[in-house]
């Protein structure tokens, strides 16, 4: 053997089963782990508020009266399975749930924005836009990856629900996309039927956690497997078909997504935290996101071109599939001033000629992000008119989505990428500086006065005298909506219950002559009071309900 062989070093440990390679973190595993990190912290510092007693009080009725009723969500039918084993509480629960809701909506977007794009940094931009490229006006409310109202709702069932809607687009566009490199051998060469049906019961199991996010869900399904979906044959209904069926299946299986009765007894016209304020408290929550039209633009210019040279080019099509070589790869590297790729295209119409083949029509607006923006922009117009806010999520996701692999391309970028390259990161700096800075910077560090996230005011001082279960009246903005997730039930002021015995009075209302206080807040002036004779309650402690909505 001579001196200047080379030779292998042996490679020890779990690095050999792997060719001798140590396997690095991606850009996105390294972000999405910071990400997760500084949002737990975040989530964990904001005190409860809004929906947060809703879904308290959801299950603090299962631990004390059981499984009642069959419309139960199956989110909440877990919670009530952990808090059983572990013996939390409700409130406990939703802290515990928050970072694994989170981890579900991290991974799910991965997936999503790799199922789009192979490029590495792609996910990497998606979180950030996703995360601050919204508005200048700060919004509150679930359904999106907003920093500002993630403080507040990782804990809620529409987190969870929108990382399973991510997870379902992804595994929806792999299976209408079909880039394998090896197919199944069979007649049909198409993945099996259990796949198909187990994204039935992905999508119906979101729909059952959260009825809102399982339209927009079902609105994206539609997208995506229009959008990539080729060669409509009969076999290829038929899995669409089955998944269509499993997720009917499974929502006729489960009812509905709500645990009656209303938690919030007699008030049942329970306003939550936050609102639009008309259509221009809606453009400047989101008008941000609107940077990402024109990299949708861009897509559908390229999706128009796609026609010709699908049909024609189907051996270049099946020569990259061999190769194992990413969609936005297969090509020789020329690209037109939009950025779309033009060189594999027309090779595929030349082999096409040759063949002998017609150039198939241009399958216009055919790219499923430009379908998930036009379907969900529908559903979210219907949506924030009837009271459903959170609709506004998906349907600003596509554009979001689009301009972070618009940006992940390699360089050198013509002169209309880098217009909006520069648009896009002083729109996410404006974004985050207006609306969103107070969400990660404590007030105590806050320098210049960001918004910061709402803290509303504990009741634990009240609920160490209230056993779970005992009615009360009051007319507390705060206390109507958070006793409840203390298995605390409201009372109406007119209600003649004899173990209506307890009292919460504002610092502007009057303590009746019978009533003896037990407890009062430092912070907000209330006063816990416990009425020595049950029944009739007096005139005095007889609030007027006010349900208004407090910004």
């Amino acid at each position: 053997m001579s001196t200047g062989a080379l030779v292998r070093r042996a490679a020890r440990g779990s690095a050999a089963l792997r060719g001798g390679r140590a396997r690095r973190p991606t850009p996105y595993q390294l972000s999405g782990l910071l990400f997760w990190l500084v949002m737990t912290l975040a989530y964990w510092r904001v005190p409860p508020c809004c929906e947060a007693g809703q879904h308290a009080a959801a299950v603090e009725r299962l631990l004390r009266a059981g499984l009642t009723d069959a419309a139960v969500s199956p989110y909440v039918l877990t919670q009530d399975a952990l808090a059983r084993l572990t013996g939390l509480s409700g409130w406990q629960l939703l802290r515990v749930c928050g970072p694994l809701n989170l981890l579900v909506l991290l991974t799910g977007l991965g997936r999503l924005v790799r199922v789009l794009s192979p490029r590495p940094w792609a996910p990497v931009l998606a979180l950030v836009f996703l995360s601050v490229l919204w508005g200048t006006r700060p919004g509150w409310g679930g359904g999106s990856l907003a920093l500002l109202p993630l403080t507040g709702s990782l804990g809620y069932p529409s987190a969870f629900a929108l990382g399973l809607t991510l997870w379902a687009w992804a595994l929806t566009g792999a299976r209408a996309r079909d880039l394998r490199r090896v197919r199944y051998v069979g007649p049909s060469g198409l993945r099996s039927l259990s796949g198909y049906a187990a994204l039935g019961v992905l999508y119906g199991v979101v729909a059952l956690v959260d009825p809102v996010l399982g339209v927009a869900a079902a609105a994206g399904a539609v997208a995506f497997t229009a959008g990539w979906q080729r060669e409509w044959r009969g076999a290829v209904w038929g899995r669409w078909g089955l998944t269509g069926a499993v997720a009917a299946g499974v929502i006729a299986f489960g009812t509905h997504a709500h645990v009656p009765p209303q938690p919030y007894g007699a008030y049942e016209a329970f306003a939550g935290f936050g609102g639009f304020g008309g259509f221009g408290g809606m453009v400047g929550q989101c008008w941000l996101a609107l940077l990402g039209v024109p990299a949708l633009w861009v897509r559908a210019r390229c999706a128009a071109g796609e026609g010709p040279r699908r049909a024609a080019g189907q051996a270049d099509r099946q020569a990259n599939l061999r190769a194992n070589r990413p969609a936005d790869r297969q090509t020789d590297g020329q690209t037109d001033r939009w950025g779309c790729p033009v060189a594999g295209w027309r090779a595929g119409r030349v082999h096409g000629r040759a063949a002998g083949q017609a150039p198939a029509r241009a399958a216009t607006w055919r790219d499923p992000l430009v379908l998930l923006f036009v379907l969900e922009a529908l559903l979210a117009g219907y949506g924030v008119r009837h009271g459903f806010g959170e609709l506004l999520g998906p349907a600003l996701l596509a554009p979001q989505c689009a301009l972070a692999v618009e940006l992940a391309a390699e360089r050198p970028w013509p002169g209309r990428r880098r217009t909006l390259g520069w648009a896009a990161a002083g729109g996410a700096c404006l974004g985050f500086l207006t609306a969103h800075a107070g969400a990660v910077v404590p007030r105590s560090l806050d320098p210049v006065g960001f918004v910061q996230p709402p803290r509303w005011p504990s009741y634990d001082w009240a609920a160490r005298h209230i056993g779970p279960g005992e009615p009360v009246i009051t007319d507390a903005y705060y206390a109507v909506r958070l006793l409840p997730g203390y298995g605390i039930e409201l009372a109406d002021a007119h209600d003649h219950r004899p173990r209506v015995r307890w009292l919460l009075l504002t610092r502007r209302e009057r303590l009746p002559g019978d009533a003896v206080v037990v407890d009062w807040s430092r912070r907000t002036g209330e006063v816990l009071a416990r009425l020595t004779r049950t029944g009739d309650v007096p005139v005095a402690a007889r609030p007027t309900a006010r349900l208004t909505t407090r910004r």
